[in-house]
């Protein structure tokens, strides 16, 4: 069995004898490395051991994609596994068993964001995915993704701060639930120690004269009608009607829904998805027998009991905000917003800053935090605290107070004793 020092030049010159499948030659220097010629020309680096009294042989790869210095490293690696009495083949064979990311995904999405997150969360989490997570790592194995990997990842998001931060809270998600299938080890999650962008909130508070004009705005929807404009320089703009006439009254239904949100806080989707066999008028209370939080009660203010009592019970319906489909609630407000909030002069207002400025109320009247995350269905303390800085009374009441104390003072209506400081006496005296 030839012998010698396996360099480029002993690999280009070693050729498979006519009659046999292979020749080897080994190398002299590092006992069990070796390298394979077969008659088709392809030569592999081969590393051979022995192992509870078996004679084991790994193929480490390919010459031309290896040169000898770098077979002759993982051989060293292989041997050393060996030496240790674990066994390199069955630890390579665990090796390929590792799953891709985008394998380990799409299993998180099917068996775990299927049965645990509602359908909006859902469509988010494949957004996620699609546009950022299964480029950078779909086809990676699941464990071979490092820290410095996710970083960059979240880095190269920078411009888009709190879409970096959900692309990367779902990568975390993912290997944790691979984690509780021994996929992983959650230790070692790549996600862990990545620093996440500070997000600025956009809340938007409603004033009170800004409240009055959208009250204005939505009587005005439900009996006049709200003003439209027409492109005059259009060729059928001459068949529009009278600038005076231009008016359009909006969906029954719309406007309620408005009113609704304003009145309870409550989210969109709870309002339009809300069922009247859910409301109990007694108790003034709509409960939800699921919501983005579980099951929810909305509690119905006067005001909101009004808004529910205006609208009629279509027989073939349901919902309490019907839509144009028999059986189907409405599918969106936008339309009816836009028009109300341009009638009201409230451009850059979201829909859902209503339910922010339900709160910010709540918050102002200084009725307490938790109180206020009853309200809005708040599963976490932290969420209801962004509106922590609108409860002012108490701080105002305490600011009051201490400025008439200084201003008093400084008026000279309520003078003390000014004790004059004893000088500093010097050493010695």
């Amino acid at each position: 069995m030839p012998q010698g020092r396996i360099t480029k030049r002993a690999v280009a010159a070693l050729q498979c004898p006519a009659g046999k499948d292979r020749e080897f030659l080994w190398d002299d220097g590092l006992a069990g490395f070796g390298v394979a010629a077969f008659p088709t020309g392809r030569k592999v680096y081969v590393v051979q051991y022995r192992q509870h009294g078996r004679s084991r042989r790994v193929t480490i790869g390919e010459h031309g994609r290896l040169t000898p210095d770098e077979a002759r490293s993982q051989a060293k690696t292989i041997l050393g596994t060996a030496e240790t009495g674990a066994d390199p083949i069955e630890e390579r064979r665990k090796a390929r068993e590792v799953r891709t990311f985008a394998a380990v995904a799409n299993d998180f999405m099917a068996l775990s964001a299927a049965m645990k997150c509602k359908p909006r969360t859902r469509a988010e989490y494949r957004r996620w995915l699609d546009r950022h997570l299964l480029p950078a790592f779909g086809s990676r194995r699941l464990t071979d993704i490092r820290r410095a990997d996710v970083g960059r990842l979240h880095a190269k998001l920078a411009a888009t701060p709190v879409e970096a931060n959900h692309a990367i809270g779902l990568f975390r998600a993912i290997w944790n639930w691979a984690a509780r299938r021994d996929e992983a080890d959650k230790v070692a999650n790549p996600a862990h120690g990545v620093e996440r962008y500070r997000e600025r909130g956009r809340e938007r508070f409603l004033t009170s004269e800004e409240l009055a004009r959208l009250g204005d705005a939505l009587r005005l929807a439900e009996t006049e009608g709200l003003p439209y404009s027409v492109d005059e320089t259009k060729p059928n703009a001459k068949h529009a009607p009278k600038p005076e006439n231009r008016r359009v009254k909006l969906d029954p239904f719309a406007v309620a829904a408005l009113r609704l949100l304003i009145l309870t806080g409550a989210r969109k989707r709870e309002i339009l998805d809300a069922k009247w066999e859910q409301v109990d008028f007694e108790r003034g209370i709509l409960f939800l027998s699921d919501s983005k939080t579980g099951r929810k009660p909305i509690y119905l203010s006067a005001a909101a009991q009004e808004a529910l009592a205006s609208l009629p019970r279509i027989a073939s319906n349901p919902h309490i905000i019907a839509g144009t489909k028999e059986g189907a609630p409405r599918a969106d407000l936008n339309k009816p917003w836009m028009a109300v909030k341009r009638a009201a002069g409230l451009e850059g207002v979201r829909l859902h800053d209503l339910r922010h400025s339900f709160a910010s109320f709540g918050a102002g009247a200084s009725l307490g935090l938790p109180i206020i995350g009853k309200l809005l269905g708040h599963s976490q303390p932290q969420t209801t605290a962004r509106y922590s800085h609108l409860d002012a009374d108490p701080l105002r009441r305490a600011v009051n107070t201490i400025g008439a104390t200084i201003s008093s003072a400084m008026d000279g209506k309520h003078r003390g004793v000014v004790a004059p400081l004893d000088r500093p006496r010097k050493a010695g005296v």
